[in-house]
């Protein structure tokens, strides 16, 4: 077997392989006879199927696995010893003028086309500076995860008239514009959140309502949000967008959440017995949640700038009509126009990638185990208190965890989370970063500015 390397390219190559009967006819006859050993075929006991049989019935297409087989081997043992850093996957070059008889007494010759990644230093110095903003929770904000807080603790009660922020369970009824009931129209019986009612107007004509009230309303203008509406008449999101129609809305029961009062009880729900004992600490610990929540957007908004900045700064190359010819070749259903559209993206981000494989090979990061379960655990936590604030037990959140991560695809992207927090911390570690404090609505603002 030869095998050898030709540059076409400063990031492209061509691998020539050339197999002779020698490198093959042994895999082969060993093939035919573990296959004579299984075979079960009319006229033969199992296993007694002579070799000479299934080399004539199946020999050819024995000898093409073969040495497509000894093919794939070889060249991911070569680009393996030889330390090649490719991108994406070889290709095999088609050659028309090459035809083989596949009679196992052929010389072989395959090429494969890579694409090469580039060679590239990454320069980070504390001249590289970056603003790390420190976002303050603003009153209004605070006040509102007070309330849902308090609500989520409250107490359900049944008002005789209708308020801000109440439900009204109530029966909907397409009508047309003089209030006629529609034939064969959308009837349902559903639970209306006034917090979720957009138009001012509407909202207006929903308050002050009591048991088996009526009232019209336009579906669309009341709640602007498909999702919302296809819930509330049990269609589908589809359907609710396309709807433009009134409903009579006839209340049949007014529900009001009622917040849990300012208690120890209260308190020691929350956050576990005798650790808050007054308002005051109970604000300062909300507070804390809230601006914790706020660190993660400063987070992101610091990692974002970060990433442009780098790209910016490391302007490589990269193997790109090799790249386009290989996500056509692995993707059937990819279209031209697809692809020209999203080539751009796939690039920026594979040319991050890159970046990010040479800041952990330069500082000999290491990605644990034990890492990857921290990450897990976090993240559940995230989502369990989104729902209430008291956290899971340690052995519970660490069950979870384990169970979360058997699901491969979790694994990948946990993995890929903690690869990239590792990244920017180095990175962290190494550049500038000049602290500055921003109150929550400037910076939604400056966030928006820069989108």
């Amino acid at each position: 077997m030869n095998i050898t390397q030709e540059k076409t390219g400063n990031l492209n190559a061509v691998v020539k392989i050339k197999i002779a009967p020698a490198d093959y006819t042994g895999k082969v006859e060993k093939a035919i006879k573990d296959q004579a050993k299984k075979a079960q075929l009319p006229g033969f006991r199992k296993g007694m199927v002579p070799a000479a049989h299934i080399k004539k019935m199946y020999g050819k297409s024995i000898l093409v696995e073969e040495v497509n087989n000894l093919l794939n081997d070889t060249l991911s043992n070569y680009i393996a010893e030889q330390k090649i850093e490719i991108l994406g996957q070889p290709l095999p070059k088609m050659d028309d003028e090459r035809e083989f008889k596949w009679d196992n007494t052929d010389d072989f010759e395959f090429d494969y086309e890579l694409g090469l990644a580039p060679a590239f230093d990454v320069n980070l110095s504390s001249k590289d500076k970056f603003t790390e903003y420190v976002i303050k929770a603003d009153q209004e904000t605070l006040e509102s995860r007070i309330k849902n807080i308090r609500r989520s603790y409250g107490k359900m009660t049944n008002p005789e008239v209708s308020a801000d922020d109440d439900v009204l369970y109530a029966e909907l009824n397409q009508v047309t514009e003089d209030g006629t009931a529609v034939e064969g129209g959308i009837t349902s019986t559903a639970s209306v959140r006034l917090d979720q009612i957009k138009d001012k107007k509407i909202l207006k004509s929903l308050i002050g309502l009591k048991k088996d009230d009526e009232v019209t309303i336009d579906i669309q203008k009341a709640f602007e949000d498909a999702a919302v509406i296809a819930k509330a008449l049990n269609i589908s999101e589809e359907e609710a967008a396309a709807l433009k129609a009134n409903f009579k809305l006839h209340v049949k029961n007014v529900n009001r959440l009622e917040e849990s009062d300012l208690n120890q009880e209260f308190f020691d729900k929350l956050f576990g017995e005798g650790t808050v004992t007054d308002e005051a600490g109970f604000k300062a610990r909300i507070t804390e949640e809230v601006e914790g929540m706020f660190k993660q957007d400063a987070e992101r908004k610091l990692s974002n700038d970060i990433y442009e900045a780098l790209l910016a700064k490391h302007t490589f190359e990269l193997p790109d009509e090799f790249l386009r010819r290989w996500l056509k070749a692995t993707n059937e259903k990819l279209t031209d126009e697809e692809l020209a559209e999203g080539y751009d993206d796939f690039a920026k981000n594979l040319k991050w990638t890159l970046i990010e494989n040479k800041i952990i090979k330069d500082n000999s990061i290491e990605i644990k185990y034990e890492d990857v379960v921290q990450a897990a655990k976090a993240k559940l936590d995230a989502q369990f208190r989104m729902y209430s604030p008291s956290p899971l037990p340690e052995d519970q959140l660490a069950q979870y965890a384990v169970q979360f991560l058997q699901e491969k695809e979790n694994a990948n992207r946990v993995f890929e989370e903690v690869k990239a927090l590792k990244t920017f911390e180095q990175i962290k570690s190494v550049v500038t970063l000049e602290q500055k404090d921003i109150d929550y609505d400037k910076f939604v603002a400056l966030v928006e500015k820069k989108a």
